[in-house]
């Protein structure tokens, strides 16, 4: 193919105005105004330390029991002290999360290049996508349970069957949204199926990809909490479980504290390659 006839690329454009903001757009998280100077982050720490001291304080005064809500000072002692036996669970969760979450989302975003290049093949899997997205998976672990044993094999599924079809339904959404005359143009230049799925479908896609992945990722996580509450010995969901049974709420909030950093962390880790490889505009 000479230069002329090339098929054309969209490269990386400069981020900017324009782009809406939604839960659905990663892109414009990705391209938004950011910290700008130390008094943004002092204002910042300022609320952090307002709130955080308000609880503190309040629990004191009102002399709240720690088995209704321990304060914050209890709670960080709880996590420093506790984070010996903690860490070796936060393990055995983060092995599950990474597993299921690798073969959903590999499953999903195949399943997803799929039914947009086969749309009869919609049809055919939609209703068992619509009966994975509204059953909750936690309603399936006793029998996975039952099947697998209480090891890794069980939970490793659940969160696979929780992470894929949001990764799939985020992907497919992607992959029609891309503009139909850029693919006519590439067409009369003369592109393939193969080339414009990967030269235009692919890389303009690719901010709803990392939205559906996200998004997996965090329902992933869920789910495997979910699954070591109910059954096994091992896992932050385990902990919970023990935590909560000997009215150790310290211990127990210690844990809903990894379990939320866990989330701002998946949350921050797509947000950045989002910044990095699509933020420009689709």
């Amino acid at each position: 193919m000479s230069g002329g006839d090339a098929i054309p690329e969209f490269s990386k454009a400069k981020s900017g105005d324009g782009q809406d903001v939604s839960l659905t757009n990663l892109s414009a998280f990705a391209s938004g105004p950011g910290i700008k100077s130390g008094a943004e982050v002092a204002a910042i720490l300022a609320v952090a330390v307002v709130i955080i001291g308000g609880i503190e304080l309040a629990l004191r005064v009102f002399h709240v029991p720690q088995y209704i809500m321990p304060p914050p000072s209890s709670i960080v002692y709880a996590l420093f002290d506790e984070f010996p036996l903690i860490a070796p669970h936060l393990g055995y969760t983060l092995v599950e999360l990474v597993s299921g979450f690798a073969i959903g989302a590999v499953v999903g975003l195949v399943m997803a290049a799929v039914i947009t290049q086969f749309p009869f093949a919609e049809k055919i899997v939609a209703p068992y996508i619509l009966i994975l997205v509204t059953t909750p998976m936690l309603a399936l672990v006793p029998l996975l349970i039952l099947r697998f044993g209480f090891g890794y094999t069980p939970r490793i599924i659940a969160v696979a069957l929780a992470a894929g079809p949001m990764v799939m339904i985020n992907a497919a959404t992607g992959f029609r949204r891309v503009d139909s005359a850029k693919i006519a143009l590439a067409r009369s230049y003369g592109a393939s199926t193969l080339q414009i799925f990967w030269k235009i479908r692919a890389p303009m896609a690719l901010p709803m990809i990392l939205v559906g992945l996200m998004i997996g990722a965090i329902f992933g996580l869920l789910t495997a909490v979910g699954a070591e509450m109910v059954g096994g010995g091992f896992g932050l969901g385990n902990r919970l479980t023990s935590y909560s049974s000997m009215i150790q709420m310290p211990q127990f909030f210690a844990v809903v504290l990894i379990l939320s950093t866990l989330g701002i962390l998946i949350y921050v880790l797509f947000f950045l390659i989002g910044k990095k490889w699509a933020s420009w505009e689709t």
